[in-house]
Formats: C-alpha cells, sequence, structure tokens
C-alpha cells in the first residue's frame, strides 16, 4: 500500500475537529477526499504534509511508519503561488533550486514543457500567462519534486467555471502520464466523478469518512458526467448527513 492513514484525530481548542479517520491509497491511485467546506478536508493534507501533528492516530508510506511525513509528499495549494519576478522555467524549478540541483530540474522541466502546455512560455513572467497557464506551471512544480504522492487542495477553486472545466480536461488527460499517486480535497461533487478512482466523503462534527465510492468506468467525457445524475444525487444525499 502506497499511502495507509491509521485512526487519525485531531482537535482545535478542544474542538474535535478530525475523528479515526483512516484510508488505504494503492500506488498510482488518484484520491478525492470530498466534503462541504469547514469539515476538515485540509487538515488531513495539512497533517500529511508535517504542518500540523495528528492527535492521534499513524501515517504509512510503503508501508512503513512515518515521524516525518512532509518529505513524502508534494503539496499544491489553491492558490499558484508562482513568485512573479522569476520567469516561469525558474518557477516550476524551485524545488531543484532549493535543493542545489538546478541544472537537473531545468533538464527536466524542459521535456516536460510541452505536457504541460507551456512550451514557449519558460521566460515568460507570472502575470504574462492566463489563470489555467499559471495554474498548470503550479502543477508542474509540484510534480518535479521527488515527492511521489501529490497532494491537491481545491487548485482549481479560484478559477472560472470555464477555465476549471479546462484544467480538470487537462488533468484527466494527465492522469495516465504523471505515474504519481494523488490525493485531491474538493468540494466539487462533479470534480470528484470526473477525476477520480476512489471518492471518499467526508462529513459530521468530527468528521468521519462516511462513504467510499468506487469509480470504475475507464474512458470519461464531459457528456459521460453529465449523464451521473444519479451519483450525483447520491453523493449530494451523503454530503448533507450529520
Amino acid at each position: 500500500m502506497k499511502l495507509k492513514l491509521q485512526d487519525i484525530a485531531k482537535s482545535f481548542s478542544d474542538k474535535p475537529i478530525l475523528s479515526h479517520i483512516s484510508m488505504d491509497v494503492r500506488d498510482g491511485e488518484f484520491i478525492s477526499i470530498l466534503g462541504p467546506s469547514g469539515c476538515g478536508k485540509s487538515t488531513i493534507l495539512n497533517i500529511l504534509t508535517g504542518i500540523l501533528a495528528p492527535d492521534e492516530g499513524s501515517i504509512y508510506v510503503d508501508d512503513q511508519q512515518i515521524a516525518d511525513p512532509g518529505e513524502h509528499f508534494a503539496y499544491m495549494p489553491q492558490e499558484d503561488l508562482l513568485l512573479p519576478w522569476k520567469d516561469i522555467l525558474d518557477n516550476v524549478c524551485l524545488y531543484g533550486i532549493l535543493h542545489k540541483d538546478k541544472k537537473k530540474a531545468r533538464e527536466k522541466a524542459q521535456q516536460l514543457m510541452p505536457v504541460f502546455g507551456l512550451q514557449g512560455y519558460e521566460h515568460a513572467y507570472p502575470d504574462e500567462l492566463s489563470g489555467g497557464m499559471r495554474q498548470r506551471a503550479a502543477f508542474l512544480r509540484t510534480a518535479l519534486s521527488n515527492a511521489d504522492i501529490l497532494l491537491l487542495d481545491e487548485p482549481f477553486a479560484a478559477l472560472d467555471v470555464i477555465t476549471r472545466n479546462d484544467m480538470q480536461d487537462w488533468l484527466l488527460e494527465m492522469k495516465s502520464k504523471l505515474h504519481k499517486t494523488v490525493l485531491l480535497v474538493t468540494h466539487d461533487i462533479d470534480e470528484a466523478i470526473y477525476l477520480s478512482d476512489r471518492i471518499l466523503i467526508l462529513n459530521g462534527h468530527p468528521a468521519t469518512i462516511q462513504q467510499e465510492i468506487c469509480m470504475t468506468e475507464k474512458e470519461r467525457s464531459r457528456e459521460w458526467l453529465y449523464a451521473q445524475a444519479d451519483l450525483r444525487m447520491q453523493i449530494h444525499h451523503h454530503l448533507k448527513e450529520h
């Protein structure tokens, strides 16, 4: 098992937020954690990155319990956080620059620029790019880290609906090319249905994983997504449960 969370619990100011969160994630799997705002989805990612320590529970990567989880994960927040004074190539190579391996990072970035739709923009600056291109650059920066588990915290939430749909289409196409294990936090039901191998529904006070939905469809399209009315309604009902 690539990633295992076992009985994770977290409270803030004695207010329980997460209660006995457990999940198993296989290598290369794309998992969405879906839940209403404020239910603790991002808290799970913050625990995995090492920003927060769990009050209880254990984290395993490749079947080994880890004490310092941050080094095993690459995190992408909602904002692209590109440095405005650096061009796109230097922005996406930030991990390599910080770890004194700039040359190798630049070589790999140059190879991946066409895959991420950024060829020709290597020396452009962030304010010269559209919102979708900035997010692709941020995604490339995340993918260029040494971590093989990516944590995506509502990465398309700040985009307009058309650009967000375009980015979801792009990420669906990228899934097979990334060779990464992905944990996506979202409150967008359609996004979870469209992109995921499995959907974990988080809800309650404190939050627990109340439902797991396996997505078996291999060939997906917008037309397929629009036809998922029954599944959308099922998930909506689970999100309303407390």
